[in-house]
């Protein structure tokens, strides 16, 4: 495998043994997702266990959303809830380029009830999804994600083996973390040029689970090259975000990408598997050395609501009237992956 410079494939990993529960198999996969995510920061992955009918039930129940008129969608508009969840218009979220993409999302997290102590004292992340009137939207939905999180946590016993933890390792930090389920939706667009859709970014939480139906994703490399990440049958990819470079000091990547503006109409279900709000994520001692001193630390939901706030126009305006304020020490857009590490336009 090439080094993270110049990479021009991402790797797969072959996760069934885990899945299945067989403890010989555990040391090579969890070598493999290291390598990968030192090396490149995405990896296909498959052997997960999940249903195909899982997947045809969520992406009928998600279109079934998104073909309802606007102002019904509406309703659901996530700047009426108070822990961002809800429906996402065209052009609500704003990358750090400054550019409006041309899609509409659901985002919806772990459902808690609403006398949760968290909702009740205020958490701008944990809470009740707010859920629209739509006959069998939330039975499909929450069942993808209950197996979707139950494989994410499958991989974070992998990961934790890779940086040299007990596979168990993370499991006091995952009671009730605010994981978010994106249903995306891209519209067929006949007007579209092979240029960039969703602004480059690198994703916030430990690491993201992707389910998409059509290719558009890219992925950047050391060297400022976009190489492509089509979907692959069978499997997930999966991409390092900003939690696991920070624990790593560097040695995992938290690897840049965006989706092209393709014609094709394109569902995209990611889910962005975190640690719970209050984990202070800081590098472990082996990664620190005098050659690589360590790189700071975040707390996991302040760094989560930071860069939200920062990339949604209703949270902007919120901020904006003084009804929110960001965490302190809070870092900007595109502070984690290649885009920190080279000098590139971002449009």
């Amino acid at each position: 495998m090439p080094a993270a410079r110049d990479f021009r494939a991402i790797p797969l990993v072959d996760i069934s043994g885990m899945i299945a529960g067989k403890p010989e198999t555990y040391g090579d996969i969890a070598a493999q997702l290291g390598r990968a995510a030192h090396e490149v920061g995405f990896i296909y992955v498959t052997g997960h266990g999940i249903a195909p009918d899982l997947f045809a039930d969520l992406i009928a129940a998600t279109d079934a959303f998104f073909r309802q008129p606007f102002d019904v969608k509406m309703r659901s508009y996530i700047g009426n809830s108070t822990n961002h969840r809800g429906y996402v218009p065209e052009g609500e979220e704003v990358f750090a380029a400054g550019t409006k993409d041309k899609k509409e999302a659901f985002d919806l997290s772990i459902d808690l009830p609403a006398d949760d102590p968290e909702y009740l004292a205020g958490n701008p992340l944990l809470g009740p999804n707010q859920w629209p009137d739509l006959p069998g939207f939330k039975d499909a939905v929450s069942t993808y994600y209950r197996a979707a999180f139950s494989v994410a946590r499958v991989l974070m016993r992998g990961f934790a083996l890779a940086v040299g933890e007990a596979e168990d390792f993370f499991e006091p930090y995952l009671t009730k973390p605010p994981s978010q389920l994106r249903l995306v939706h891209y519209p067929y667009d006949a007007d579209a040029t092979d240029a960039m859709g969703i602004g480059a970014h690198t994703d916030y939480e430990c690491f993201t689970l992707l389910h998409a139906t059509q290719p558009g994703l890219e992925v950047l490399n050391g060297e400022g090259q976009w190489i492509d990440a089509p979907p692959v049958p069978g499997a997930f990819i999966v991409n390092i975000g900003d939690m696991l470079e920070i624990l790593t000091n560097g040695r995992f990547v938290a690897t840049s990408h965006r989706v092209r503006k393709v014609k094709t109409e394109r569902y995209s279900f990611p889910l962005f598997f975190t640690l719970d709000y209050h984990t202070e994520v800081t590098p472990l001692a082996r990664f620190v050395s005098a050659d690589n001193p360590a790189r700071g630390r975040l707390v996991a939901g302040e760094h989560l609501f930071a860069q939200t706030v920062q990339s949604f126009t209703y949270q902007k305006e919120r901020l904006a009237r003084g009804e929110i304020s960001l965490p302190e020490k809070s870092v900007g857009l595109s502070s984690f992956g290649q885009e920190a590490r080279l000098t590139l336009p971002r449009g």
